[in-house]
């Protein structure tokens, strides 16, 4: 006989792993082989890139790598699209 709650029971008290993991662990998981891209304004960009500067107004698209380190800041998605091109990344949607 099949009894449901007792398979609930006994799932509900596993820990999956992942979700023990320090930001540094988990950003690792991926650090050079997945990035992400994200359209930031370019005021945001300014408090994150302090050498070259952004019109505030503009929208720009953003490359990350999973451990945070930026890759390519660009105006435009399809030169996201031609960088990426070339690289061997897999390629994550934000949420």
């Amino acid at each position: 006989m099949y009894e449901k709650r007792n398979n609930e029971a006994a799932a509900e008290a596993l820990i999956h792993p992942l979700k023990s993991l320090t930001e540094a662990q988990f950003a690792a998981l991926g650090g050079d082989a997945v990035a992400y891209v994200r359209p930031v304004s370019g005021a945001m960009l300014s408090t994150m890139i302090h050498d070259t500067p952004f019109e505030d107004e503009a929208e720009y698209q953003l490359v990350m790598s999973a451990d945070g380190t930026p890759l390519l800041v660009t105006d435009t998605e399809d030169a996201v699209l031609d960088w990426l091109g070339d690289k061997n990344l897999g390629l994550a949607t934000l949420h």
